[in-house]
């Protein structure tokens, strides 16, 4: 995620290297590679002009402490600036009314329909709403099937009306049928189109207006950079929305749209997805998306996703075992299981400082354990518990099982009994054990 513009804004912060105080030169030559950066990112000039007159304007009258280096100071200056220009606080939705509505809209192929799931699980299971999800896009049948599937999966009911092509009096029931079940909250998927129309336009404000959401949100694709902006913008101009969803935002290189979108319709960022999985939507996090892009890692977003995972009373018993060495593979297995849930693996590592960096050309995924997977549930419960008297003939036997070789079965176990030693020898040190075994046991 933004992979470009990390590297681009780190070189620029080099010329500030060995530099005694900042200057109007040093601080010029650094906004000058800060401005190409921002451009490179698919951020519109104007931004990017303004944004880099801001820093100069702070940086210029900055006095820097002996103890802190120019570059030092110009990231700082330069860590603010991006989170205020995304809108400095996260902005979560609110939600009032019996029914709360949410009413969800954007192009087509923007994410909208995933989304809608995935903020039916959210408020589930974050929020302990009861939620109910309404299929309004009545020109694309695979759209309404597939927001029943969906349903399914985050086990949330979705309201259909077989034959409707009324989009208005689709969202009006949904709501009345909430309303007698209970349902605290109906989120609505509208149609899209390809690029904007005028029918779709007025299509969904006359849902809006006639259900009176007490939250409009714009999805977009957050690939597509500046087009996102100026969709939104457009969007935003007939709807009022009151903020937005970027999709996609792991294969988003460049970060174009999470830095502009605020600035041009002055209304928040409040949720990012990053993958497939059902749970991979977030609040979106200002100040935290500064840290990732100025290299500083994510470690409270990574914690977050931890403690939604592992529960204290598992912890304390992992801790005990692992303090009396009795860590098994079966136990290893369970924590793979664990960290795979918290979502994509390299996305994960990249929230730790550093790591993004490091494992950026390196090829790791959740698909990344299956060998080592399938190896651990080849053996028999005893040879879990006791991996020490797997000999030679189990070796082989679980080799076969697993469709993997007698090497690879030898480079695990060993692995493994490193990695047990690394854990018990740190201070409450699971945590840290484990992600440094997730990067030794890759395959």
């Amino acid at each position: 995620m933004f992979e470009n513009l990390i590297d681009r804004l780190e070189s620029s912060f080099k010329l500030l290297k060995g530099e005694g105080r900042i200057t109007e030169i040093n601080v010029a030559e650094t906004l000058k590679e800060i401005r190409k950066a921002l451009l490179d990112a698919d951020v519109s000039y104007k931004i990017a002009k303004n944004f880099c007159d801001d820093v100069k304007q702070k940086a210029l009258g900055q006095d820097v402490l002996k103890s802190v280096r120019p570059g030092q100071m110009m990231t700082k200056i330069v860590h603010d600036e991006l989170t205020r220009l995304m809108g400095s606080e996260a902005s979560e939705i609110s939600i009032k009314g019996t029914p709360g509505v949410v009413l969800v809209a954007g192009l087509q192929g923007s994410g909208k329909t995933t989304f809608s799931g995935k903020l039916a699980l959210h408020c589930r299971t974050k929020r302990g709403l009861r939620c109910m999800l309404a299929a309004c896009d009545v020109y694309r049948p695979a759209a309404i099937e597939q927001l029943r599937i969906l349903g399914e999966q985050v086990g949330v009911p979705v309201y259909i009306e077989e034959g409707s092509s009324n989009p208005v009096q689709i969202a009006r029931n949904a709501i009345s049928k909430a309303r007698q079940e209970g349902i605290s909250l109906v989120i609505i998927d509208t149609a899209g189109r390809l690029a904007i129309d005028e029918n779709m336009m007025s299509e969904i404000a006359s849902i809006k207006k006639a259900v009176n959401p007490t939250e409009t949100l714009f999805v977009v694709d957050s690939m597509t950079g500046q087009d996102a902006v100026e969709t939104a913008k457009t969007f935003n101009e007939r709807l009022d929305f009151d903020g937005v969803v970027l999709t996609k935002l792991d294969g988003d290189t460049r970060g174009g749209a999470a830095l502009s979108i605020k600035a041009v319709v002055n209304k928040p960022i409040k949720f990012v997805s990053a993958g497939e999985k059902m749970e991979a939507l977030d609040i979106f996090y200002p100040s935290r998306i500064a840290d990732r892009i100025l290299g500083m890692g994510d470690v409270v977003s990574l914690v977050e996703k931890a403690q939604e995972q592992y529960n204290e009373e598992e912890a304390r018993r992992l801790q005990k075992k692992i303090a009396k060495d009795q860590f098994t593979l079966w136990d290893f297995y369970t924590q793979i299981q664990q960290i795979k849930k918290m979502g994509n693996i390299k996305e994960l590592a990249s929230m730790i400082p550093g790591m993004g960096k490091a494992l950026r050309d390196i090829d790791v995924d959740n698909t990344s354990f299956k060998n080592i997977e399938a190896i651990i549930q080849s053996m028999t419960p005893f040879e879990r518990e006791n991996p020490h008297v797997i000999n030679g003939s189990r070796r082989k036997r679980v080799a076969a099982g697993s469709g993997t070789s007698i090497p690879e079965v030898n480079r695990l176990l060993k692995q493994f009994e490193d990695m047990r030693k690394m854990m018990k020898s740190m201070s409450g040190g699971a945590g840290k054990g484990m992600m440094r075994a997730m990067n030794s046991f890759r395959t």
